[in-house]
Parts: structure tokens; C-alpha cells; sequence
């Protein structure tokens, strides 16, 4: 019941827009910024803030947004990042991350990496289709963005700029099974965006883990 109440709390607008920004920034964001970003008031941003809060998709805590602290900084304010957790739900009832550990158990068992990054990179180029190869970042964010991978433009040290530029992504739409079996599953991702980038495209994708992130990332080879 608790996965049906939190996609429920998505089916308002308003809502579903903060999520949506708060989820997209990957760091904290206060009520006012939230607010703005969705077109409402304060007020209203704060109670289906809270909202998403409650049922689980977001977290919050407080800190003082000015960055200064001691005497004339300011109360602290109440800050939302997107929750860790996970929520599905099916009817009826399915059990495809099941399926999905056993089949990567039994792979990796099997020493079967190579043929799963084969059969990855295929699929890849499959979902493709009949597209140009990606040509820009630009393009390979609109790409990773239809596949649920929260791609974002990054510079070299984390702020967006025009040389050094590669796409991040936010979310691994594999996490579960990667969180068990990841140079497997790592892997297997990998060939896939390889594939989804198509033949003969300037944009590389390589391995550059980083904390709560996906392991790959994408960036110019003529950079």
C-alpha cells in the first residue's frame, strides 16, 4: 500500500512538478526555489512538499541557505532532496527484479560477462533503430533522458561549461541488480549506451562510478 500512496501523491500537477525539479537538481532545494521553479506560492509548495515528504519520496532536513553560520545567519530552512528508495507496483502482482537476480547469479556464475556486453550492445543498437548516431552531448541527453537515465550535462570539477563537458547520470534504471552484481551488471550497461550512441558516433562512453550515480558516463572523443 505504501508504493500505491507514493505514485498516487504524483497524480496532482503541482506535486508532481516539485518532485520532478527536486529530483532533476541532485542536491538540496529549499521551498522558495521549488516554488519558483513550479509557478506556485510558498505556501502551497511547502504543503505538497511535505507531502511528497510523507509518503516517501522525498527527504528533508534544514540547513541555513545563506552558507553562513554564528550570530546573523539566519534561521535554518527546510531543505528536499529525492528519497533513495525505490517504488514500483504492478496488478497484478510481478516479480521481474526476482527474474532479473537469478538470471545475472547464474551469468556471472557461468562467466558468461563477455556474451551479456555482446547481447547488450545489440539491444542497444536495436533501441536505436534507424537514427543517426549521436552526434553531440546534447543529443546523447535527450537519448539517455527517454531511457530513464536523469542524464546532465558536467563540466570538469562539476559546474556546466563548454570544454571538458560530459554527460552524468543521475539514475541507473538497473540499481537493484547492480547494487548485487556489479561488474556484471556495470558492464552490461555500459555496452548498452555503447549500442544506444550507435556506430560511428565522436561520443565515448566509459566506467567513472561515482557515488548514488550511474557508473557510466558519455563524453566527447575529440574533447
Amino acid at each position: 500500500m505504501e508504493d500505491i500512496d507514493a505514485i498516487a501523491a504524483l497524480q496532482d500537477p503541482v506535486r508532481r512538478r516539485l518532485y520532478e525539479y527536486v529530483a532533476a537538481q541532485g542536491r538540496e532545494v529549499g521551498r522558495n526555489e521549488a516554488a519558483e521553479a513550479a509557478g506556485v506560492a510558498r505556501t502551497l509548495a511547502a504543503h505538497h512538499l511535505d507531502k511528497l515528504t510523507a509518503v516517501g519520496l522525498l527527504d528533508s532536513g534544514s540547513r541555513r541557505l545563506t552558507g553562513r553560520s554564528g550570530p546573523g545567519a539566519g534561521r535554518p530552512a527546510k531543505v528536499y532532496t529525492r528519497a533513495g528508495g525505490e517504488r514500483t507496483f504492478s496488478l497484478p502482482a510481478r516479480d521481474y527484479r526476482t527474474a532479473a537476480e537469478l538470471l545475472a547469479e547464474a551469468a556471472e556464475g557461468a562467466g558468461l560477462d563477455a556474451e551479456l556486453c555482446v547481447s547488450a550492445r545489440r539491444r542497444g543498437e536495436a533501441l536505436r533503430g534507424t537514427a543517426e548516431p549521436c552526434g553531440d552531448l546534447e543529443a546523447v541527453v535527450d537519448l539517455l533522458a527517454a531511457r530513464g537515465y536523469e542524464p546532465h550535462l558536467e563540466a570538469a570539477g562539476g559546474a556546466t561549461g563548454s570544454e571538458g563537458r560530459a554527460v552524468r547520470m543521475r539514475n541507473c534504471p538497473f540499481h537493484a541488480v547492480a547494487e548485487r552484481y556489479p561488474p556484471l551488471v556495470c558492464g552490461m550497461n555500459l555496452a548498452l549506451v555503447e549500442g544506444l550512441l550507435g556506430r560511428g558516433s565522436p561520443m565515448r562512453a566509459r566506467m567513472d562510478a561515482r557515488a548514488g550515480e550511474c557508473c557510466v558516463t558519455v563524453q566527447d572523443s575529440k574533447m
